[in-house]
């Protein structure tokens, strides 16, 4: 029973403004965010020393009633942006996400293609799909999960399956730059933000 997700949302104090509303969870395409929407840094204040290692762990904890409900990407001056929305509270160690050779699928450990001279694979402790195994989100193309032109760093986002109760993305990026990720709490939700920096 597979499904997949993500979504857009502030950063931490320092980082950009707001990235809009938590995504739908009906089935709809997902869309890349204007930049409009994300607030501008002038390049002399960006601070991207984050390091290319991996952010959080392996294995990842597992969520209860937490589901993956949308997935959206944004422009900044200093970064791109890709946030996993969730529609309940992500576990403690509930995340990792870390540059590696390749993507795999979760189940079959098939290949992900990912355009971009890096791959960063994305796991979050929550299934996308519900207690029957109805989807929580469902895109048109698994492949392309968000619109990437005119992104400096991000070249592609893709579904990489969602398997006992975890599931897996795949980011393709132009190279190994530094990232970072962290979770925002909401009311509505928490939310998995990565940003990979320009350079």
């Amino acid at each position: 029973m597979a499904a997949l997700v993500v979504g857009l949302s502030a950063g931490p104090a320092g980082a950009a403004g707001a990235v809009g509303a938590a995504a739908s969870t009906s089935i709809q395409p997902a869309t890349a965010l204007s930049t409009a929407a994300l607030a501008a840094t002038p390049r002399a204040t960006c601070d991207t020393r984050w390091g290319t290692g991996a952010k959080g762990n392996l294995p990842v904890s597992l969520s209860r009633n937490n589901h993956l409900t949308g997935v959206r990407a944004g422009r900044h001056s200093c970064f791109d942006r890709v946030v996993v929305d969730l529609d309940g509270t992500l576990a403690n160690k509930g995340y990792s996400v870390r540059y590696v050779r390749s993507v795999t699928q979760d189940g079959s450990g098939n290949r992900v293609p990912l355009r971009g001279g890096a791959a960063i694979a994305v796991v979050i402790g929550a299934p996308a799909y519900d207690a029957k195994g109805q989807p929580t989100y469902r895109p048109r193309n698994p492949a392309e999960l968000v619109n990437t032109r005119g992104f400096r760093t991000l070249r592609q986002a893709a579904f990489a399956g969602s398997f006992e109760g975890q599931t897996t993305l795949g980011l393709g990026v132009t190279k190994r730059t530094p990232m970072r990720a962290f979770v925002l709490r909401g009311t509505d939700g928490d939310r998995l933000v990565i940003d990979i920096a320009h350079r």
